[in-house]
């Protein structure tokens, strides 16, 4: 046997070992890994309220409208997008997306759409193209769980930036600029908001994007919830207001549509100013789709009808349902000593803080809802999973007579478990 022979034995495995990647390792769903922990058992006397699914499907109460079906008929019965499509997405698709969302300040033409496998998908391929291992990103605090997921899996540092929950969840501008460092490569705004329901004016946003021109950092817009805003609020878009700084906005039809598991989203690319460098980011983006093939064709068929024919009507019915849940929520809950809703003002959910001092027998927002479970069937998502303690969040998307019969259930057992605290006796001495 020759030496390389003998080598080639000394060096083969002995045994098995087939251990998972650090990718796989590094790989943690904040949501889950809280809510899996939770010990969730209903009171079998009364039946079960989920005001903490993020989809809208869930109730059956907000189908999609008749027009985004046929379109989706129509483009199976074509037999036209049974096969791959190219992976950033048909360029009929893409334009149809363009053309959707162009306006004056942000023009846009189908080589500034990627298609995707939803805006989780958009999400990933945007922190993938501009973020580097080592590198570090701005999240909001609160902020969707994802961010950080897929961050962290990447070898990326996450730093989370307050929001204001008595200026209804504006950032802290101040604490936000004190992370920028020389290794932030990307900040990431949420507007409308998951998890706090919150719209940013136009002037907000002009502060943000001036933070982050001063300290030349590119955005990522999550505005999967674009247009989703209540009567009497308006939000822009926040490529409509740049005058310099990039944009990769990252949206869907998962939630103003209501088709989430169909699985359709996109990137839009903002940068009137070239500075991603002559389309580099643009063909970043086409690499990093090829890795799945991107999205489903038939959706993709279907998408120009979608997105030109869904009436007005169909949209603002799922708002008034939004608003009028949100509205219930808000008051009724208001009203209920030691709770601190804040009123939201678009997307799907709103925000109830919890003043600990006054249910000492629980530990954390955690512990509260784990309990409020197991005694009225309610369960709202605590909001430790989205890096903000103290508070739950509320899906709006129920029908409105489940919605006040879970105020009502929530008020009960805030009933019993409420205690005047210490602090309440000194501010009688004073």
């Amino acid at each position: 046997m020759g030496i390389f022979n003998r080598l080639l034995l000394d060096f083969r495995r002995q045994r098995w070992e087939v251990k998972p990647s650090e990718m796989a390792n590094n790989t943690l769903n904040p949501i889950r890994a809280i809510v899996d922990e939770m010990k969730l058992t209903p009171n079998r006397d009364k039946p079960m309220i989920a005001l903490s699914i993020g989809d809208p499907t869930v109730f059956g109460n907000l189908p999609t409208d008749d027009v985004v079906l046929q379109a989706m008929k129509d483009a199976i019965d074509s037999h036209k997008f049974n096969g791959y499509a190219p992976s950033v997405g048909y360029l009929k698709s893409r334009q149809a997306v363009a053309n959707f969302y162009s306006c004056h300040g942000a023009p846009l033409e189908a080589e500034d759409v990627i298609l995707t496998s939803g805006c989780s998908h958009a999400i990933d391929l945007a922190i993938s193209v501009l973020c580097n291992p080592g590198d570090n990103i701005l999240v909001p605090s609160p902020g969707f769980s994802l961010y950080k997921t897929l961050a962290v899996s990447m070898g990326i540092k996450v730093k989370f930036y307050n929001l204001l929950p008595e200026r209804s969840w504006e950032v802290d501008l101040q604490h936000m600029e004190s992370l920028i460092d020389e290794r932030t490569s990307c900040l990431i705004v949420t507007n409308p908001s998951n998890p706090c329901g919150s719209v940013f004016s136009k002037e907000h946003l002009q502060k943000i994007l001036r933070v982050a021109s001063r300290h030349c950092v590119p955005i990522l817009a999550d505005e999967i919830y674009s247009d989703m805003v209540f009567p009497g609020c308006s939000s822009p878009s926040m490529a409509s207001l740049s005058s310099d700084v990039p944009i990769l906005s990252c949206g869907g039809l998962a939630k103003r549509w209501l088709v989430p598991g169909w699985r359709m989203g996109w990137i839009l690319i903002h940068d009137r100013n070239d500075i991603f460098g002559s389309k580099v980011i643009r063909q970043g983006l086409v690499k990093l789709s090829q890795r799945i093939l991107g999205a489903c064709s038939l959706v993709q068929g279907a998408l120009e009808g979608i997105l030109n024919n869904t009436p007005h009507t169909f949209y603002s019915q799922t708002i008034s349902l939004l608003m009028s849940n949100s509205e219930i929520c808000f008051n009724e809950l208001s009203a209920v000593p030691g709770l601190n809703p804040v009123k939201s003002s678009g997307a799907m959910y709103l925000m109830v803080g919890i003043d600990m001092d006054h249910f000492p027998e629980f530990r954390n927002d955690v512990d509260f809802t784990e309990r409020l479970v197991t005694e009225q069937s309610v369960f709202c998502l605590p909001t430790s999973a989205f890096e903000y303690p103290n508070f739950f969040r509320i899906v709006l998307t129920v029908p409105e007579e489940l919605m006040a019969e879970a105020c009502g259930r929530i008020r009960e057992f805030c009933q019993c478990h409420y205690r005047p605290s210490s602090r309440d006796g000194n501010d009688l001495d004073q």
